[in-house]
């Protein structure tokens, strides 16, 4: 369910399979314990690999941004699918998250 990468600067995590009740407990956790522990200013959540999102599993989201705006620190989404991106749409969340297209886009907003 999730991954740590390093990129400088970003404390990336790889969600991967379904985000749903049965698990957003422990995504809860460790999005916030990523979150909080990071010794980075940004927390990148790759979505590529996520094939469903419930409204749990957006809690849980939501939830570890709230901590990341408390914490002063960026917390974005990348590679969320169409049909995931349609749930960010209808909640207008999409305008309360950064999302990219990709690792590679949120790189460049590095710059």
């Amino acid at each position: 369910m999730l991954t740590a990468v390093a990129i400088p600067q970003v404390s990336v995590l790889e969600l991967n399979g379904h985000l749903n009740a049965a698990n957003a407990g422990e995504l809860q956790s460790r999005l916030t314990e990523a979150v909080a522990s990071s010794t980075h200013e940004s927390v990148l959540v790759d979505m590529e690999n996520v094939d469903s999102l419930d409204s749990a599993g957006l809690m849980a989201l939501v939830s570890a941004l709230t901590l990341a705006q408390k914490l002063n620190r960026r917390f974005s989404l990348c590679g969320v699918a169409p049909a995931i991106a349609i749930i960010f749409e209808l909640t207008q969340l999409d305008r309360v998250f950064e999302i990219f297209e990709n690792r590679a886009s949120f790189e460049a907003s590095l710059a």
